[in-house]
């Protein structure tokens, strides 16, 4: 299979409500939008990849089992822009046994994302 592009899809509860945590809280980048009204597809740019807002899933959904990693430069001005912002924050910035340093927080739906800073030093920043 040869994949030509890929991009997360999430059904939210509320798509307006999400498009504001992703396009107004979390500063994302709108890729395209499609549709009209409050049901309007709205894609975003995430780095590498792109993550789709549209649609709607029940009320009574659980969260879906999916997470996001999201890579910024320093996760510590992230996560003082989030607090500014007044973005919930799941987990503080801590550099984990692996060598990353991750924060953890959530979409409105309760998707849990995370916050991760590659430093310098680190083997995924060197390709062999």
């Amino acid at each position: 299979m040869h994949v030509l592009s890929s991009r997360i899809l999430l059904r939210p509860a509320d798509p307006e409500r999400s498009r504001a945590f992703y396009g107004e809280t979390l500063g994302l980048t709108v890729y395209r939008e499609f549709g009209t009204g409050p049901d309007r597809g709205t894609v975003y740019f995430l780095g590498g990849g792109f993550l789709e807002v549209s649609g709607r899933a029940p009320t009574t959904e659980s969260p879906p089992h999916l997470r996001l990693w999201l890579q910024v430069a320093d996760v510590r001005t992230a996560h003082a822009e989030l607090l500014d912002r007044s973005v919930p924050i799941l987990r503080e910035p801590v550099t984990e046994p692996w060598g990353l340093v991750e924060m953890w927080i959530a979409d409105p739906d309760g998707t849990e994302i995370v916050v991760v800073e590659v430093p310098e030093d680190h083997p995924l920043r060197y390709r062999p």
